[in-house]
Order: C-alpha cells, then sequence, then structure tokens
C-alpha cells in the first residue's frame, strides 16, 4: 500500500491545469487536476494529503490529492462506525452473559422450591403456584409485546407488576430478558425489583408457617 503524505498546496497555475504541492519536508511535488479528487479547482495554501507516484516520463508526480478536512472526516467517521460497533458487540456480549446470570437465577430459584417441597418444608401447592404465575406472567408480557409492535391495546404496566408481586416475577425475568421487552425503562425496572422483595418476603413468611394455611385455603 502507497504511503500517505500531507502538505498544502503552494503553487497552481488554474489556465494551465497543474500546480505544486509542498510536502511537510519542505519537498515542492508536481501534481496535474486530473489527479485532484474533488468536483472544483485547487486553491492556493489549502491542506491536501496525497500519494507519490511517477509519470510517464518516469518524474515524480503526486497522486490521489484529496482534501486534508475531507480525509479527516472520512476518518473520524470510520472511526465512529468501528466504535460503534465495538460497543454493539460489548452491549450483546454483556447482554449474552446477563442473559446467563438471569437464567441460572431462575432455574436455581425454582430448584430451591422443589428441593423444599421435596423436604416437606414447603407444599407442592407453592411450587405449583411459582410455576403456574411464572408461565401466566411470561404470556402476559409476550402478549403485550405483540401489542407494541401492531399498535394494539397494551396490558397496564400495574397488571405485569401485579402478577410479579404474585409470584410471577420469574417468568417476568425471563420476558424481559429474551423478549427484550420492558426491559429498558428505570422506572418499570425498579417497580419491578420491588416486587420481588414483596413476593420474596411473602415466601419467607410462607416458610416460617404463617400463611401456608391462607394459601392452601385461598387454592
Amino acid at each position: 500500500m502507497t504511503t500517505k503524505q500531507q502538505g498544502h498546496i503552494k503553487k497552481w497555475q488554474d489556465d494551465k491545469g497543474f500546480g505544486f504541492i509542498e510536502t511537510e519536508a519542505g519537498e515542492s511535488v508536481f501534481f496535474h487536476v486530473s489527479e485532484f479528487k474533488t468536483q472544483r479547482r485547487p486553491n492556493v495554501g489549502e491542506q491536501v494529503v496525497f500519494t507519490v507516484g511517477q509519470d510517464n516520463q518516469g518524474r515524480k508526480q503526486a497522486k490521489q490529492v484529496q482534501e486534508l478536512s475531507f480525509v479527516q472526516q472520512q476518518m473520524a467517521q470510520k472511526n465512529k462506525q468501528i466504535r460503534q460497533r465495538n460497543q454493539k458487540r460489548s452491549a450483546q456480549a454483556d447482554f449474552e452473559a446477563g442473559q446467563k446470570k438471569r437464567s441460572f437465577l431462575g432455574v436455581g430459584f425454582y430448584s430451591v422450591l422443589i428441593l423444599l417441597a421435596f423436604m416437606e418444608d414447603l407444599s407442592w401447592l407453592v411450587v405449583g403456584w411459582y410455576v403456574v404465575l411464572g408461565l401466566i406472567t411470561y404470556m402476559m408480557y409476550a402478549k403485550d409485546k405483540a401489542a407494541a409492535q401492531n399498535g394494539d391495546w397494551r396490558t397496564p404496566e400495574s397488571t405485569l407488576h401485579f402478577l410479579s408481586a404474585l409470584g410471577g416475577w420469574v417468568g417476568a425475568m425471563f420476558a424481559q430478558t429474551y423478549l427484550r421487552h420492558k426491559s429498558q425503562k428505570p422506572e418499570f425496572r425498579m417497580t419491578y425489583y420491588l416486587t420481588v422483595l414483596i413476593n420474596l418476603a411473602g415466601l419467607l413468611f410462607i416458610l416460617a408457617g404463617g400463611g401456608l394455611d391462607v394459601l392452601q385455603g385461598l387454592l
């Protein structure tokens, strides 16, 4: 690849269509208007970028002469695109890592419930309650996302939070993770975390024996 050099137009003869570029090293290099890659005539004093080649007679000549500002703008745009691609890759990697963590958390929670049921520290009715509510909540998120995409009637956020607080927070977490729905709005996320705390507090109350009879009566 030919190395690009930088300089400025020292002399220009518009009637003859050629001029000279002074390099940063102080060397004067001939160039023809046909090598000026801009849809206008060159201006004396403007900064340019070029490569050095030879004409048909073997004499040194500037080739591919471009405005320095244009080249800098192109490089800045290219660097911006590279940064954006890297940011997207980083964000995707973070998202996938978060997916795994949330998946382990959800599966781990259900596993703990099942283990407690096997140990007879928790009723299987409670396990079933969480599984069913998780599925219902996930489907409600999916329905709401489809409605948002199609412009149909939306599910109120209060309904989604209510289902989460009742025990569907794992399904909500999976929906936010895999459907990418309601996962960016800070206010919604904060309320969601609050519903998780409320539900876990209720679960601890049941494990302590304070609410199991009530729950069984409701079921």
